[in-house]
């Protein structure tokens, strides 16, 4: 919102200083009121300066930061996707033969402890949410082939009724596998 602000703070004072500039050179008039009120033109023309000023330099740091910002997001993005392969890979094999559960398990625990440290940065940019809901729906599958999610009956009664609420917001599929339902 408050680059948008900015933009037409921009606009507003390139307008500004375009109308002056034209006035000025057409109006004789006007021109004369300049003459005669040299503080005053000083003065409005020193505000413009500085605004256009202001605005050009907070555009190229804002530049700046973004394709740092961009390199780190792309970083996270990199280690998450080793996870994610390392992990989804563990489950397959346990899902496939028995194998090293334990070890399948590790690795899910890896992944979504980074699932859950990146989602705030990712959160911000489109893009980046639409790989994070990506990201989630790998873990709520992972979960969900490990059977990690199920409780024994009669655990988590008080966690079940606070977080009924919350989970309004979610399709009775999700809802299900987050309880530990059986699908069949």
């Amino acid at each position: 919102m408050l680059s948008r602000w900015l933009g037409g703070l921009a606009a507003a004072v390139a307008l500004v200083a375009c109308v002056l500039v034209i006035l000025d050179v057409t109006d004789a008039g006007v021109r004369r009121w300049w003459d005669d009120h040299a503080l005053t033109t000083d003065t409005i023309a020193g505000l413009l300066v500085l605004l256009i000023t202001v605005l050009v330099v907070d555009q190229v740091v804002r530049l700046r930061q973004g394709s740092s910002r961009a390199r780190a997001v792309a970083v996270q993005v990199v280690i998450l996707m080793t996870q994610a392969n390392r992990a989804s890979q563990a489950v397959s094999q346990v899902l496939a033969l028995p194998g090293d559960r334990d070890a399948a398990y590790e690795e899910f625990r890896t992944y979504t402890m980074m699932v859950l440290a990146v989602a705030p940065i990712l959160i911000d940019d489109k893009t980046t949410r639409n790989f994070l809901e990506q990201a989630q729906n790998l873990d709520g599958e992972m979960a969900r082939a490990l059977s990690v999610l199920g409780t024994a009956p009669g655990q988590g009664k008080a966690l079940d009724t606070a977080s009924a609420p919350l989970l309004q917001n979610l399709g009775p599929e999700i809802r299900s596998a987050v309880r530990g339902d059986d699908p069949s």
